[in-house]
């Protein structure tokens, strides 16, 4: 009996080891990132018949948990044009919270329509206090359409939530495999599905089958590093935006002074000049007290910041490379903070 018995007791110990071993790697494994999706609606929810949900939409990803932990929350389901300044606010305040409260939570993706897609990821890379992942996903297609890519792009904003590498680098734009940054990110096409692009930039990664690849960083100040604080904000200054064209009036500029614009982002031709009537009108709202920030509708380039000597011309602020969209979000910002316009400046340089 005792032959008999070791010899089971062998067997046993042969058959049970690997599993027992694979048990072991399975505990000594660091847990997957735990990503959270927080929609908003756009394109990408946009179904035929009714917008799917955030739990519709993490339905859509098979593989998603080979990478991630995928939570998810409603925060909203509208085209992109329709969430309100006050409704980016809260949103904000809401990343900020989960983030305070979870510390496992390790980054958050967030889905936005396209068309305005750029000015709310790069608000939120000015309002957000984290090193922490924050990813904005969109898709050009709507889930009713063939070739619909909205299922593939947040499956990719999963897996940039969750590298590691992602830590750090502000808000990142990740649509068609690439990359961006929110400061840096523009919609460049109406229909196509490489449309956002960093122009002279270039892109800051891709999302490769095997791994996610960086080949730069974001030098501008952001996020963990940022001044701005809308925790006890309810909604912004209004700031409007204009464009300069030939032979372009001021009354529109006036108009705005006068139903209670706080500044005015000008879209100015190349480096910075006006036409028409526009000069005679910055002069005007500047008297009024209103702040006046001068940038090109070009496309890429700057508006440098000079000195300015008279209290009118201290109101006004060059935009360094920022489009008028960005312009428009800092400045709202920068007044929830100061009336200096050299401290605006400042922040115009610095963000």
């Amino acid at each position: 009996m005792r032959p008999r018995l070791a010899g089971l007791l062998l067997f046993l110990t042969a058959a049970l080891c690997p599993w027992l071993a694979g048990a072991q790697e399975k505990r000594d494994e660091p847990a997957l990132p735990k990503i959270r999706l927080i929609a908003t609606g756009g394109t990408i929810s946009n179904r035929s018949g009714g917008r799917l949900t955030a739990e519709e939409l993490v339905e859509l990803l098979p593989g998603v948990d080979r990478y991630a932990r995928a939570e998810f929350e409603q925060f909203s389901n509208v085209a992109s044009g329709a969430l309100t300044i006050r409704q980016w606010v809260q949103l904000a305040d809401r990343i900020n919270e989960l983030f305070a409260d979870d510390p496992a939570l390790a980054g958050i993706v967030v889905t936005s329509g396209t068309d305005t897609l750029e000015e709310m990821a790069y608000f939120l890379d000015l309002t957000l206090h984290t090193d922490k992942a924050v990813v904005v996903v969109g898709s050009m297609r709507n889930p009713s359409t063939l070739g619909y890519e909205g299922a593939a792009n947040l499956l990719a904003a999963y897996r940039v939530a969750a590298a590691p590498a992602s830590r750090g680098k502000g808000v990142l734009v990740v649509l068609n495999d690439e990359i961006n940054a929110a400061r840096e990110v523009t919609k460049t096409d109406a229909h196509r599905l490489q449309t956002f692009q960093s122009r002279d930039y270039g892109l800051l990664g891709v999302v490769d089958a095997d791994r996610v690849i960086y080949y730069r960083e974001v030098l501008k100040r952001h996020t963990a590093r940022s001044e701005f604080d809308v925790s006890g904000v309810e909604d912004l200054p209004r700031v409007d935006v204009v464009l300069t064209y030939q032979g372009a009036s001021g009354d529109v500029i006036k108009a705005l002074v006068d139903l209670g614009a706080k500044g005015i982002v000008v879209g100015a031709a190349g480096a910075g000049a006006l036409s028409g009537t526009q000069p005679e009108a910055i002069d005007y709202a500047m008297r009024k007290g209103v702040f006046i920030v001068i940038t090109t509708r070009t496309g890429s380039g700057r508006v440098a910041a000079r000195g300015h000597d008279s209290a009118p011309a201290r109101l006004q602020i060059q935009g360094e490379d920022l489009e008028p969209v960005k312009a428009r979000i800092l400045l709202m910002l920068a007044l929830t903070r100061t009336k200096d316009g050299a401290e605006i400046q400042r922040m115009f340089t610095e963000y």
